[in-house]
């Protein structure tokens, strides 16, 4: 019935923009119900099989989603509901919620436009099996077979280069798999987009910022240029301190391998005297997620709804286990209302624990637009990169030794050396991660879509930006039999979007900077959130009005200021000084 009355109003749009003001106001009033109605029931469907399909993947599941997902394209990629958004926006007496709901009525289609139904079933299909390939793949370490989180864990504790490099080897063997289904990916995607009238892919991305890819590159640029004074400052100290780890000379760029994560966006364990996996070593995996919710409700939020706790998959499967799952940590929103649920494999470590209150973040997001004032195809974060924004920030502050002293991860009154917990986040956090996010993968994506670059030129784009942007170099020549920056899980089955994580940062800063200004009178370096609902009061303020108002305002609105990297800067200032005095008369150049 649904779909005849929004049939029906299509084909009474064209006289329609004729009528008085009344009457086309209640025409597109029940265009956008309509829809709406629409995209919830197909959302739900096709998001319930994507989740299906990601905690059991098998051929039953990976086709079920395959249909899902082109029933989805196919009944909101038409070309009649193209038509129609197109011909509502031109009228000039629009709200910003009505033309908001119409451009994502156009973004919702450009994904997967029916107007081409052979290419858009050729998309959903090679996503499929691309993510069938990733997240199936097998690794082994001398015909051994290891799991995700024991590359994880063996580039972040073991001192044995040799080990070293074999683990991280073996992080980038899925690589080859998946290098010819992610060209074909995005060749479609780039067919997609130009079927919309977008001249890439990444355009089509980035258009739902209200920027061109010029307007974010330039962004991008600026970002990373004003952090390179302290990234350089960093990335100097880092190589000296494993030069002597592993007794060997000082390269100018830091070799891949040595760095305890398998893209270097971030570098764990280079901080002495601070195990944060020995604080949760005893702690259950329960423990980990139950306490994130802690955080939240000690900050005014509900708790979590049982069918989260009935619903959702959270723990790591044992290894050998028939069962195969995606093993990236999600939030799913199944039905943009209550059902809200977490895919993740949490271990007791403190990285699971930062992510367990960055996932939950995500998770309140969820909950807190869901409400009347916000339209279903609303429900979604101000921007994407304040969704990522909103569960960075709660990472952030959990990592606080101010909050893990309350819950008595650390002992009441010892002794916090400010400068090495600053050292240690920044070797976590922002510092090293931007130069990544907003140089390698958005330069790499740009590239790949822009471009487009050719097959023969994937792995040398990769690697000269992480030489660029990070200072980093592979452990050796790394040829075009290789496809590195497919081993990414995002530049596979979440394309093009890298940069929201950029910006998310900086977003967060600026949050957490007005936060403790403004509301908790408490230096940004040390402030908690625990047991302080005023901040949890500010912050769904933000999170309850969704997409229904345009972000910079929001941005505006929240903080006093437009988007600026200045708050993040402030934050590590303390540190920055620090290092210039450990780097004296040493060269931080790394070009």
């Amino acid at each position: 019935m649904r779909r005849f009355l929004i049939l029906c109003l299509l084909l009474l749009v064209t006289p329609l923009l004729g009528c008085g003001d009344k009457e086309k106001a209640d025409d597109l009033d029940v265009f956008l119900a309509d829809y709406n109605t629409l995209y919830r029931d197909l959302w739900q469907k096709a998001e319930g099989s994507r989740w299906d399909a990601g905690v059991d993947m098998n051929e039953a599941t990976a086709t079920a989603q395959i249909l899902a997902e082109k029933e989805f394209a196919e009944r909101l990629g038409g070309a009649d509901l193209i038509r129609a958004a197109r011909l509502y926006l031109q009228r000039d007496d629009l709200t910003f919620r009505q033309r908001k709901q119409l451009e994502y009525v156009l973004l919702n289609a450009a994904k997967f436009p029916a107007i081409i139904p052979e290419t858009t079933a050729k998309l959903i299909e090679e996503g499929a099996a691309q993510n069938e390939r990733l997240y199936g793949f097998q690794y082994q370490v001398d015909g051994v077979p290891v799991s995700s989180n024991d590359i994880t864990e063996v580039l972040a504790v073991s001192r044995d280069l040799d080990q070293r490099l074999a683990y991280w080897e073996a992080s980038k063997e899925v690589g080859p798999v998946l290098k010819d289904g992610l060209v074909r990916l995005r060749d479609l995607r780039n067919q997609t987009a130009a079927s919309m009238g977008y001249p890439s892919f990444f355009a089509l991305e980035v258009s739902e910022y209200g920027m061109s890819s010029a307007d974010m590159m330039r962004l991008m640029i600026e970002l990373v240029g004003g952090l390179k004074p302290l990234y350089e400052q960093l990335h100097c100290w880092t190589k000296y301190q494993l030069a002597a780890r592993y007794d060997q000379p000082v390269p100018r760029r830091i070799p891949a391998h040595w760095l305890g994560n398998k893209w270097a966006q971030a570098w764990p364990g280079l901080v002495e005297g601070i195990d944060l996996d020995g604080l949760v070593a005893d702690k259950s995996p329960e423990w980990m997620i139950e306490q994130g919710e802690r955080y939240y409700v000690s900050m005014g939020f509900d708790p979590l709804p049982p069918s989260f706790w009935e619903r959702s998959d959270l723990f790591a499967l044992p290894a050998g286990s028939e069962r195969v799952k995606n093993t990236h940590a999600s939030a799913w929103h199944i039905d943009l209302d209550q059902d809200v649920r977490c895919l993740m494999s949490v271990a007791p470590t403190f990285d699971w624990l930062q992510t367990t209150h960055h996932e939950l973040g995500h998770i309140y997001y969820y909950l807190a637009y869901s409400n009347p004032d916000v339209p279903f195809v609303l429900r979604t974060g101000a921007n994407r990169a304040m969704h990522e924004g909103m569960g960075t920030l709660i990472e952030l502050v959990s990592s606080q030794s101010s909050y893990l002293q309350a819950i008595d991860l650390l002992p009441q009154g010892q002794d916090i050396d400010q400068i090495q917990w600053l050292l240690n986040q920044a070797l976590l956090g922002p510092v090293t991660f931007l130069p990544f996010a907003c140089g390698t993968m958005t330069h790499w994506e740009h590239d790949f879509y822009e471009e487009p670059l050719a097959p023969g030129e994937l792995n040398a784009r990769w690697w000269h930006y992480a030489g660029r942007f990070q200072g980093i170099n592979p452990p050796d020549l790394r040829g075009e039999q290789w496809c590195d920056p497919a081993t990414k899980t995002h530049i596979n089955d979440d394309a093009a979007q890298y940069y929201d994580y950029a910006l998310s940062s900086v977003i967060l800063h600026q949050l957490h900077a007005h936060i403790c200004k403004e509301i908790l009178d408490q230096p940004v370096q040390t402030a908690t959130y625990w047991n302080q609902p005023v901040v949890g009061a500010y912050l769904r303020n933000i999170m309850r009005q969704g997409a229904t108002r345009d972000w910079r305002e929001v941005m505006r609105d929240a903080t006093g200021e437009t988007l600026s990297a200045r708050a993040l800067l402030d934050y590590y200032e303390p540190l920055y000084e620090w290092l210039k005095a450990q780097n004296a008369g040493r060269d931080v150049s790394f070009d």
